[in-house]
């Protein structure tokens, strides 16, 4: 998965109204709700159908930790859609969303100053358009480095041009390097 769905799927999950099942017998089960039969569960989680009925009747209750971790973000992928999808359209709707990230920032200056890209930790808030413009992206199944074209232009219009009124002609980008992350995002 890529970093920026990573974030949206980290806002995604704080945005639950009620806690997933803690248990893992609690999750099997839900997971058996939801897709219909154990052969549907074990094929999702890459094991038997026999392993899904032993987790569900308890008969093994410590199952290996790359298993425990998959069945716990399978559970939290399908927990409250309802929920998420409303968050998302309050965000692109009227909301907004809320970006931190910590990336290179560079510009292009007169000769004899300074244009030296440095690190910036920014915490800015996008409105509603391009929250709109960023879940069309992420639903149409666009790349990531599409989706920071999608930030960097909130980023340009937001933060470093004020709503274009200054730095007409400053060009943003967000270029995927080892110290860049976001980290953060909030749906608001």
């Amino acid at each position: 998965m890529a970093e920026i769905e990573d974030a949206i799927e980290r806002a995604d999950r704080e945005s639950f109204t009620r806690e997933p099942p803690k248990t893992l017998k609690g999750r099997i089960n839900y997971l058996l709700r939801q897709l219909g039969s154990a052969k549907a569960v074990a094929a999702e989680l890459g094991i038997t159908a026999d392993s899904v009925n032993r987790y569900r009747r308890g008969a093994r209750k410590h199952p290996p930790k790359d298993i425990a971790s998959k069945i716990d973000d399978v559970v939290r992928a399908r927990w409250q859609p309802q929920v998420r999808k409303r968050r998302r359209k309050q965000a692109a709707a009227t909301g907004g969303i809320t970006v931190e990230t910590r990336a290179r920032f560079g510009y292009t200056a007169p000769v004899g100053t300074t244009d030296d890209r440095r690190f910036r930790r920014l915490t800015v808030h996008l409105p509603a358009a391009y929250a709109q413009r960023l879940f069309g992206a992420r639903d149409a199944g666009v790349s990531d480095q599409e989706m920071r074209g999608i930030i960097a232009e909130g980023f340009k219009g937001v933060y470093f041009q004020s709503f274009r009124r200054r730095r007409q002609l400053l060009r943003v980008a967000m270029a995927r390097s080892p110290r860049q992350r976001i980290l953060a995002w909030v749906l608001l």
